[in-house]
């Protein structure tokens, strides 16, 4: 009898115990660090099933780098919190301002200081911007008032109308003597050619790009984006909302894409709060520290609205965004209002949504009739059905393009802010919210929203099943794409 026949040659008996080890350590992983218990289950099956090919995939796909790169660069950064000059509006102060109300908010505010560990802060005035119309000579006014300091942050800042009326402000601020910067994501940038930098440039206006991209150094970059839209001036008025600074916001010009939107200008203590992003923004970006005696006034109460700060990004505030909506919707009794134009929730956000309307909750979604991005729209065609089919209600607004954001539960609380309902904004992109507690207020943007929803189409549980088979196929291919787009 021939043994030698039965022998494998050493390179294929190499292989075997290459993908055997290879398998043993990403199966591994997976079952270490892969949050959802069915993701890893199909990773450990699909890495067994071909050990070599699927081990590489996993280490391609699977882990997480794109947080672990954040947290590379950001997360030995110091950060930099601000102080402001006002007693916090902790739950056990809160009786007088909020009266009954405050028993059902106060675990909220109570879970939403352990996640931001940031205050809620009394005193504050919140003005509700529509469109560019509204937003744009409001924040040109703000820049051309300022006195000492102007600090400004765009996802998108186009070479275009628009974009140089704001890079005039800035240049006229900056003659008075004005400490202007101009922080503008990198990928962002590129939405117009020649890029906004140029005009920055020619008019000597200290600027920075978030993230520079680049395929041999940081390919995973590409993935993070500054999403934050912000304007401080002076310290003591700061602009937040959805709203980038494109010609397109100008719903009255002749654009052809023309977005509609809603911007938030804010006086107060919480400005301090988004002085705080700006300034640990501009400081990863341009390794510049901003004085903080003349970036961080001291503040006094401007009004009634109680309201914080949150960020949110895959770094060091990794979920904040997350949980923050998981509370305000438990925390629902009566009513939950959201506009988006993004609409891809994870399962636990799926599942706080339906609960809410099986507790009688009045759940109201309004999404884009035509979004800008058709294939996130086939994706959520594939998934709305979750939600409709528990007793929430979907309506689809009429063109031009509705890109606001908005949370507002039981007429009393709101999240305005940058933050998309999708799996980029949770995870990857870096955002700026708002909550907000002041019924008046939030009453306001009731009124706003119940507007849109009057000229919108509702969308059925039967229109979804109405859809043809080739359709809904290629809604849910791209519904398998969620995490990504």
């Amino acid at each position: 009898m021939d043994l030698q026949a039965y022998l494998l040659p050493g390179w294929q008996i190499f292989l075997i115990f290459l993908g055997l080890l290879l398998a043993g350590l990403t199966s591994s992983h997976a079952v270490m660090y892969k949050r959802d218990a069915r993701s890893a289950l199909l990773w450990v099956a699909f890495i067994w099933f071909l050990p070599i090919a699927g081990s590489l995939l996993y280490g391609v796909l699977g882990v997480n780098r794109v947080r672990r790169r954040a947290l590379i660069l950001r997360g030995d950064m110091e950060q930099f919190t601000s102080c402001p000059a006002v007693t916090p509006g902790d739950p056990e102060n809160l009786q007088s301002a909020f009266g009954e109300e405050l028993d059902q908010w106060r675990p909220h505010f109570h879970a939403l200081r352990q996640i931001t560990s940031r205050p809620l802060l009394p005193g504050n005035s919140m003005d509700v911007l529509v469109n560019g119309e509204e937003a744009y000579p409001a924040m040109v006014h703000a820049i051309d008032q300022a006195q000492e300091t102007v600090g400004f942050a765009s996802y998108i800042f186009d070479h275009c109308p628009a974009g140089i009326e704001f890079v005039e402000a800035f240049r006229r601020a900056k003659n008075r003597g004005v400490e202007v910067r101009v922080l503008v994501d990198s990928t962002g940038s590129l939405y117009s050619w020649p890029t906004i930098f140029k005009a920055l440039h020619e008019a000597a206006i200290p600027c920075a790009k978030f993230l520079s991209f680049s395929a041999i150094k940081r390919p995973l970059t590409l993935n993070l984006h500054n999403h934050r839209k912000l304007l401080v001036v002076d310290g003591r008025i700061g602009f937040t909302g959805g709203m980038n600074i494109r010609q397109g916001h100008m719903t009255k010009s002749a654009e052809k894409n023309q977005v509609q939107d809603l911007q938030f200008k804010f006086t107060g203590p919480v400005v301090a709060h988004m002085q705080e992003a700006f300034v640990n923004d501009w400081y990863f970006s341009s390794d510049e520290r901003l004085s903080e005696d003349l970036w961080f006034p001291s503040l006094g109460q401007t009004g009634e609205v109680y309201a914080r700060g949150i960020t949110d990004g895959p770094d060091e505030d990794l979920d904040k965004l997350l949980w923050t909506l998981l509370s305000a919707c438990h925390t629902a009794r009566k009513s939950i209002h959201i506009m988006t134009p993004y609409f891809l929730p994870d399962a636990s956000l799926i599942s706080a949504l339906c609960l809410a309307a099986m507790r009688g909750v009045e759940v109201h979604i309004l999404l884009p009739a035509k979004n800008n991005l058709p294939f996130v729209q086939w994706a959520t065609h594939a998934m709305l059905w979750q939600v409709l089919v528990k007793g929430c209600r979907v309506w689809e607004s009429p063109p031009p393009f509705e890109h606001g954001k908005l949370m507002l539960v039981d007429g009393h609380w709101a999240l305005v802010g940058s933050s998309n309902w999708d799996a980029r904004s949770l995870r990857l992109n870096f955002e700026f919210n708002v909550e907000c507690y002041h019924p008046g207020t939030v009453r306001h943007l009731e009124r706003i929203l119940d507007s849109k929803i009057a000229q919108s189409k509702e969308v059925t549980l039967e229109d979804m099943d109405a859809r043809s088979v080739p359709v809904r196929i290629r809604d849910g291919v791209m519904r398998l794409a969620t995490p990504y787009l």
